[in-house]
C-alpha cells in the first residue's frame, strides 16, 4: 500500500471484539495480580479494615501501590489529607502513561474514552500499548484488559481479607514476590533491544537515587519522568 494511502497511526476502533481481546489476553497477568491481591486482603485485615472497606477501597482507587501505601497510614483518627496527598504523588505516573497513550484515544466519544482510561494501571497500559506497537488498533483493548485485572485484583482483596486469619504472614507463602514478578514480565515483553537500554537506565537510575534521597514515593514519578524525557530526546535526535 502507498504511503500516502496508509492510515493515520492516531485512527482507532472501539469494538466488543476488542474488549473480549483484552480480557482474554490479560487473564494471565490477572492470575498474578491475584497473587499480590490476596497480600492487600491479608494487610487490610491487619489493618483493622473492614471486609466491605477493603473491597470498596480495591473498587474505587483500584491501584495496588497507593492502597498498600495507605494501609501503613491507616490509623484512628484518619489522616485524611495525608493519604489524599500520598495517593496523589503515588499516581502522578498515571499523567505519563495517559500522555503516551493519548494520541489513539483522543478521537473516541468521551463515554469509551473515559471508561477505558478509569481502568489504567501499570499493567493495562503496558499490554494495550503492546498492542498498538504491533499495529492494532482497537481502543477497548484497554477497558477489556482492565476489567480482567480488576476482578482478579478486587476478588483477591475479598478471598485474601476472609484468608487473613490463616496466611498472617504473606511472605512465607511467597506472595510478597508475585508483585515484583508481574513487572518483570511486563518489562521483558516492553524491551525493543539495545535502542531501549538507556532510557530504562536513566529512569533506574533516578527511581533508586530518588528513593535514598526524597521522602515517600516521589522516586516513582521522578524515575518515569526522567525515562520518558531520554526517550523523548532518543526519538527526536
Amino acid at each position: 500500500m502507498p504511503d500516502d494511502l496508509k492510515p493515520e497511526p492516531t485512527e482507532i476502533e472501539f469494538s466488543r471484539a476488542g474488549i473480549l481481546a483484552g480480557f482474554r489476553l490479560s487473564l494471565p497477568v490477572a492470575l498474578s495480580v491475584f497473587a499480590y491481591g490476596l497480600v492487600f486482603g491479608v494487610l487490610a485485615r491487619q489493618a483493622n479494615l473492614s471486609l466491605l472497606e477493603a473491597v470498596l477501597m480495591s473498587v474505587l482507587v483500584n491501584a495496588g501501590a497507593a492502597q498498600f501505601t495507605v494501609l501503613g497510614l491507616w490509623t484512628h483518627p484518619l489522616p485524611v489529607l495525608t493519604i489524599i496527598l500520598t495517593t496523589f504523588i503515588i499516581n502522578l505516573r498515571h499523567i505519563l502513561m495517559g500522555a503516551s497513550i493519548y494520541p489513539y484515544f483522543r478521537k473516541l466519544k468521551a463515554l469509551p474514552r473515559n471508561l477505558s482510561l478509569f481502568y489504567l494501571s501499570d499493567e493495562s497500559w503496558a499490554l494495550t500499548m503492546g498492542q498498538f506497537q504491533q499495529g492494532k488498533r482497537n481502543g477497548a483493548f484497554l477497558l477489556g484488559s482492565g476489567l480482567a485485572l480488576a476482578v482478579g485484583w478486587v476478588g483477591a482483596a475479598a478471598v485474601g481479607y476472609l484468608l487473613g486469619s490463616v496466611v498472617d504472614d504473606p511472605r512465607r507463602w511467597g506472595l510478597d514476590f508475585a508483585f515484583l514478578a508481574v513487572f518483570i514480565a511486563l518489562l521483558v515483553a516492553q524491551w525493543k533491544g539495545r535502542k531501549d537500554a538507556l532510557p530504562w537506565i536513566v529512569a533506574a537510575v533516578v527511581a533508586v537515587a530518588a528513593s535514598y534521597w526524597l521522602p515517600g514515593k516521589w522516586y516513582i514519578l521522578l524515575g518515569g519522568l526522567a525515562g520518558s524525557l531520554v526517550g523523548a530526546w532518543r526519538n527526536d535526535s
